[in-house]
This record gives structure tokens, C-alpha cells and sequence, in this order.
């Protein structure tokens, strides 16, 4: 059999997969019981993916659902492998790549702590307001932020805060969810 008819992601295709690696949002409904968590982070870490954002929550507590964020980078073929992984577990009842649907809302909340006195003092309270961060605790000589935006907007505001006195820097992981009236 010819490797090269075969369709593009088939398990059994020869043929190297040139696609970028691309950044993706999977969100995945799964019953929220013991170890769903583990389970879908081994079956990432077995096979050698990488997951960069990982955040879940039980959503709909009457039907006792969870949803998972997972971000992860990968190319097509990868992805679809990654995909097809998921749903054959047996608490997952559905997967959707956000990022194939052009149409999802991102945000994470940040808590980034900044000492500093005098003028970085200021600087930092000004560069907060602009970035619409607020004061969440205060002393004398730190302050800590709390901001929620894109991870883009939030790496922004964590490199300007840097030479200002930044301390520590706390990341909740990507919220994802699809625009439109349509439930996931």
C-alpha cells in the first residue's frame, strides 16, 4: 500500500508531517470523578506532549461535568493524535480545539507581587492603572496586582513590572470558552 494516498492523519501514514506547530486551546467535557485529571495529563506526558496551560473546574454541577482547559503545542498531525486520545477515554465526553474554531474568548487571571520604593514605587502603580490591574495588598514597600486578560496582556504588564522590583508572579492557566449562543 502507497503511504502517500493514505489520509492526513492516519496512525499508519508514512509520510513526515510538515505542519507548523501551532499553539492550541482543547477544552474537554468530562464526568468530574477521582483521576480524570491524571489520566488525561499521562496520556499527555506518555507520549511526549507537552502541556503548556492546564486549568479545570466542575461546571455544571447537576449533571457533575467538569470542563478542562489544556493548551498545548503541536502540529496538525499531533493534534489530531492528541484528539482522538482523549475521546476514547471513557469519562470524556467531548473535545473541541478552540483554536480550530477562530471564535473562542482566552483570559487567566495573574497575581504579580512588586516591592520597590520611590519612583519604581510610582511607576509600577501607573503602569497597573494602565493595564487596569488592581491593588489586591499593599505595605510599605510591595504591593501585589491582580490582573486578568489575555496571556499576551499579562506578559506585557509581568516584563514591565520586572525592572520595577518584581517578586513572584502566580498564573491561573487559560479560560477558554467558544463565542456564540452554541453550548460547547
Amino acid at each position: 500500500m502507497n503511504a502517500n494516498i493514505l489520509p492526513t492523519g492516519s496512525v499508519y501514514s508514512l509520510v513526515a508531517d510538515t505542519s507548523a506547530v501551532e499553539r492550541h486551546t482543547l477544552s474537554v467535557l468530562v464526568d468530574n470523578e477521582p483521576g480524570i485529571l491524571a489520566r488525561i495529563a499521562g496520556l499527555f506526558s506518555a507520549r511526549g506532549f507537552n502541556i503548556d496551560s492546564l486549568t479545570v473546574s466542575e461546571t455544571e454541577h447537576e449533571q457533575g461535568l467538569s470542563r478542562i482547559t489544556v493548551v498545548t503545542k503541536a502540529n496538525l498531525k499531533v493534534l489530531v493524535q492528541i484528539k482522538r486520545q482523549l475521546e476514547r477515554l471513557v469519562p470524556v465526553h467531548r473535545v473541541v480545539d478552540l483554536t480550530a474554531t477562530g471564535k473562542s474568548l482566552e483570559r487567566e487571571l495573574a497575581l504579580v507581587k512588586v516591592a520597590g520604593e520611590g519612583d519604581d514605587r510610582i511607576e509600577a502603580l501607573r503602569l497597573a492603572d494602565a493595564f487596569r490591574a488592581q491593588v489586591v495588598d499593599a505595605s510599605t514597600n510591595s504591593f501585589v496586582f491582580e490582573i486578568t486578560g489575555k496571556p499576551t496582556k499579562i506578559e506585557q504588564f509581568i516584563a514591565l513590572m520586572m525592572p520595577l522590583g518584581l517578586v513572584e508572579v502566580v498564573r491561573t492557566g487559560l479560560a477558554a470558552i467558544a463565542r456564540g449562543p452554541e453550548p460547547m
